[in-house]
């Protein structure tokens, strides 16, 4: 019970040392009316109906075509030793084809660059454009 005395005998009030929390709790409130009203209700789901296209025919891939060029400095056509002139001349059938195949050249270590170089230049001459130099961890120090 309050008196009106202090506990330390004077005849003013003890000071309450307490915080008011009412002004708090009510801009907490607000706070989160504010955020209640500004964020969009996920809950409502509109359902359309949508049409359905026809897909559009997947684009066949090319074929791939391995040229191995062997420590020997010899051209294989998929695993089939080849002449330069025989390369030359498949790589001539190659250049009509719809969609152009893929080259796929794979030289060997210890094969002499000019003979990559030939199968490079021919094919550019033939004019194929979609070529991969494949296996080039071997030279890798």
């Amino acid at each position: 019970m309050y008196t009106g005395k202090s506990l330390h005998g004077g005849d003013e009030p003890d000071v309450l040392m307490d915080i008011n929390t009412t002004p708090l709790i009510d801009v907490l409130l607000v706070l989160l009316v504010m955020l209640i009203i500004t964020i969009p209700i996920q809950l409502h789901a509109i359902n359309l109906e949508m049409p359905r296209g026809v897909t559009a025919p997947q684009p066949d891939k090319p074929e791939k075509i391995r040229i191995d060029i062997g420590a020997d400095n010899i051209l294989y056509w998929q695993g089939v030793p080849v002449s330069a002139q025989e390369l030359e001349n498949r790589m001539e059938t190659l250049r009509s084809q719809t969609p152009q195949p893929e080259l796929h050249i794979r030289p060997d270590k210890s094969a002499q660059y000019a003979v990559f170089a030939h199968v490079l230049s021919t094919s550019k001459r033939q004019g194929l454009r979609n070529i991969a130099v494949i296996g080039s961890e071997q030279f890798a120090p």
